[in-house]
């Protein structure tokens, strides 16, 4: 199954993605059906219900048609009561960070109003010299999940997978933290999300999905989740044994190597654009603009 949010902020309507395109909501041989029937929107709620009954959204056939067309994205999921963020979860990334791999999880946090729609414009923040790109595979949760028994358990609470961009404030970040993250990750803009949220049972194995990103066209990133240090099962149990995860809760599962902190790239400036995908989820692009 694939969930789109449409229309502009505040106001999105929720959508079901079918059809033999792509998957991933650039409308090439894609239909959209109106979830307004069954939902007012992918939320939480709408998350944990489907979570208990898989057969709350029927057939697409039963569904109205809708067009997207000229209409914005949303992020596919509304108002997460969390961003959980993990650091430094691929090797290569950790070493071009200047670290260790980590034994255990690394987490921070972001404000949950970071997340935007994928398609969105970023905002460079004032005062701001290394603006960084992250793309990510993000986790949306579907069931409460608390002191799971073992990471096998773990995939059952997972209501979907989508794109993810962890943009990052340098020196926000390391210089002017005080020793946690969250101000460099936290400046508003910082997490578009999309465009589509895929069902893990059209996702694929979480630990073999290519990620790639671009800045004005050239390569940056490209690696896939079987780099990851702790996959999505070992990650959500870890976090279990510490906080209570929520449906409608993002995870960002952390970035590969090819960002601009590394020192082979330049920081983000007024005017470049970023894109980034992941195989079967879809493509985001967002242009960078000063913060007013």
């Amino acid at each position: 199954m694939r969930l789109m949010r449409i229309g502009e902020p505040g106001h999105e309507r929720p959508v079901l993605v079918s059809g033999d395109g792509n998957g991933t909501g650039d409308g090439t041989g894609e239909r959209y059906h109106d979830l307004r029937p069954v939902t007012a929107d992918i939320d939480g709620a709408f998350l944990a219900a489907l979570a208990e009954d898989p057969a709350l959204v029927p057939d697409p056939a039963a569904l109205p048609e809708t067009s997207i067309e000229g209409e914005r994205i949303g992020a596919p999921v509304a108002r997460p009561s969390a961003v959980l963020c993990i650091g430094q979860n691929y090797a290569a990334h950790a070493a071009e960070s200047g670290a260790e791999p980590p034994k255990r999880p690394i987490l921070f946090y972001k404000s949950p109003n970071t997340v935007v729609g994928p398609r969105d414009d970023v905002l460079i923040p004032r005062g701001s010299v290394r603006t960084d790109w992250e793309v990510e595979l993000a986790v949306v949760i579907g069931r409460r999940a608390r002191y799971l028994s073992s990471p096998a358990e773990a995939l059952a609470h997972v209501a979907g997978y989508a794109v993810s961009n962890d943009v990052s404030e340098r020196a926000f970040q390391l210089e002017e933290s005080g020793g946690q993250w969250s101000k460099g990750k936290s400046c508003e803009t910082f997490n578009p999300l999309g465009p589509v949220l895929v069902t893990p049972d059209e996702a694929g194995d979480p630990r073999e999905l290519r990620l790639r990103s671009w800045v004005n066209g050239e390569p940056r990133q490209d690696s896939t989740t079987a780099d990851m240090i702790f996959g999505v099962a070992e990650l959500i149990h870890d976090l279990s044994q510490y906080l209570v995860l929520e449906p409608g809760d993002v995870i960002n599962t952390g970035t590969p190597e090819g960002v601009a902190l590394s020192g082979r790239f330049p920081y983000l400036g007024a005017g470049d654009v970023v894109e980034l995908e992941i195989s079967g989820l879809g493509r985001q692009r967002s242009v960078l603009h000063p913060a007013p």
